[in-house]
């Protein structure tokens, strides 16, 4: 994170370190060890030069003249290969000229990346299963947990907390397998030389490419990728997906903990979500976090969808602007993923308020039913406009749906009050959410 302060509210450890600077040289490095290994073994590079070169370490680079230096010559690898250089030449002047051979400074920052990748993909796959796992327990627990689902911010019908949450595990669920699909194709070796040809190795370029994904376990590309940005491009939409996904929970989770309606309660600790002046406040805290992530993940995959579009072989712009976006974003879902996982396995649930708020309507909340169960006797028409004209009285004279609909003689003729009473039932109007919550609850289970 631009802000270390920042960081631990935004970002997770785990996730931090992947994109730490310490980080970023190591992959780099490693990149260029493994060079010269596959090149060592066609025959250009001596065995003595990859051997010494094999000691490099990140340890040993002076970051803040890195830095200085980068800001000079337009990136960090050209730096940095000087840097590699004179640590060779120290120990072995004649090892030293094999460094960055046959490579490019995007060879070097986007196999590095891609390297950085790899480890934040493991760190997502495990905030997933952490979330899925809290979600599928919720969903089981609360398979048959009526409350009400809302439209347009409004009461609309009843549904069930557990279908709830079946739908925010079968989201993620999908996640899981865009992520493994996709990792093949974004966990790829970067590797063309000045513009894509490897013309420098010679007719051994071909080989060396697949000696070097192999020693970084990457997947070989039929061509270079330098110059197609899609691969970045579609790392940085699983991200922003993951973030969206997130903050869909943490919106539903911050609006069923307003006051008036109380219906979950985010997981308690001490000193969180509180205020700093009033004493009784209990604040989506969590929540809260998720969703100022979410507000800033499109910008950032709309500034890598746009910096896709550049010029040639070489992009003058829009591959720079990844270095700080890609990062950014990674941080960001990493923030996101580790906060849901502790949101949902801690997440209160209060059946008793979601009852209560079934009731806010006095039994409008169930007029389809009324309507759809009379359809058959009077005309869906005809039920239609006699369960309008009597929710309308209803809420005009603060009665109970049920009253009212009872002083109607003709729904009177085919429903008595024990059936209006049965109708106006939330629990009997869930139509197929258990279904729904077992099939979700079986793909979980099955892997």
């Amino acid at each position: 994170m631009p802000s270390q302060l920042l960081a631990p509210l935004f970002g997770s450890p785990a996730m931090e370190a992947v994109w730490s600077d310490d980080a970023t040289l190591a992959a780099m490095i490693a990149f260029e060890v493994a060079l010269a290994a596959a090149e060592a073994e066609t025959g250009i590079v001596p065995l003595s030069a990859a051997a010494a070169i094999a000691k490099l370490d990140a340890v040993r680079i002076d970051g803040a003249a890195l830095a200085r230096a980068a800001g000079i010559a337009g990136n960090t690898a050209i730096p940095l290969a000087k840097m590699l250089t004179a640590d060779v030449a120290a120990a072995d002047p004649q090892a030293a000229k094999w460094v960055h051979y046959g490579a490019t400074s995007q060879d070097v920052m986007d196999t590095g990346l891609v390297l950085q990748l790899r480890e934040a993909f493991k760190i997502i796959e495990a905030d997933l299963a952490r979330a899925m796992a809290a979600a599928a327990a919720l969903a089981k627990a609360h398979r048959d947990t009526p409350m009400a689902g809302r439209t347009w911010l409004q009461q609309a019908l009843p549904i069930t907390f557990g279908l709830k949450m079946a739908g925010t595990l079968d989201a993620l669920m999908r996640h899981r397998d865009r992520l493994a699909e996709a990792r093949p194709r974004i966990l790829t070796l970067q590797f063309g030389g000045a513009a894509g040809t490897l013309a420098s190795l010679r007719d051994k370029g071909p080989e060396v490419a697949r000696l070097l994904a192999a020693r970084l376990n990457l997947t070989l590309p039929d061509t270079p990728w330098h110059g197609q940005r899609d691969r970045i491009l579609e790392a940085a939409s699983l991200m922003a997906g993951l973030v969206a996904t997130g903050a869909k929970v943490a919106r539903d989770v911050a609006l069923m903990m307003q006051t008036e309606v109380g219906e979950v309660l985010e997981p308690a600790a001490p000193g969180r979500g509180g205020s700093s002046t009033m004493p009784h406040k209990r604040n989506p805290a969590l929540s809260a976090t998720i969703l100022g992530a979410a507000g800033l993940a499109p910008q950032l995959l709309a500034t890598i969808a746009a910096g896709g579009s550049g010029e040639h072989e070489r992009f003058a712009g829009g591959w720079q602007s990844e270095w700080l976006a890609l990062p950014e974003l990674a941080r960001l879902t990493g923030g996101v993923l580790s906060r849901l996982a502790e949101l949902l396995a801690g997440l209160e649930v209060k059946p008793g308020r979601m009852a209560a708020n079934l009731d806010a309507t006095r039994g409008l909340l169930m007029a389809e039913a009324v309507q759809m169960a009379l359809a058959p006797e009077l005309g869906r028409l005809v039920a239609h406009d006699r369960i309008e004209a009597a929710c309308r009285t209803a809420v005009a004279e603060g009665r109970e749906l049920a009253e009212v609909l009872g002083e109607d003689p003709e729904i009177t003729r085919h429903a008595d009050a024990a059936r209006i009473a049965a109708l106006l039932d939330p629990a009997r109007y869930l139509g197929a959410a258990g279904t729904f919550v077992d099939q979700v609850l079986a793909r979980y289970e099955g892997g």
